[in-house]
């Protein structure tokens, strides 16, 4: 065991890389759902929070 040895990790692991794109697709498909149901809303009842 060398004393000079590298401290630092080496590669980012692609499987960590791929969850994160899996995290990101799933936060874009959530954000765009939400904004396509408050649109139709906004459509329909003319206002996207009412209290009845």
């Amino acid at each position: 065991m060398s004393p000079n040895r590298q401290i630092r990790g080496g590669k980012v692991m692609p499987v960590a890389n791929l969850y994160t794109v899996i995290l990101g697709l799933a936060f874009c498909v959530v954000f765009a759902t939400a904004v396509f149901v408050a649109y139709k809303c906004y459509l329909q009842y003319e206002t996207i929070f009412s209290i009845p």
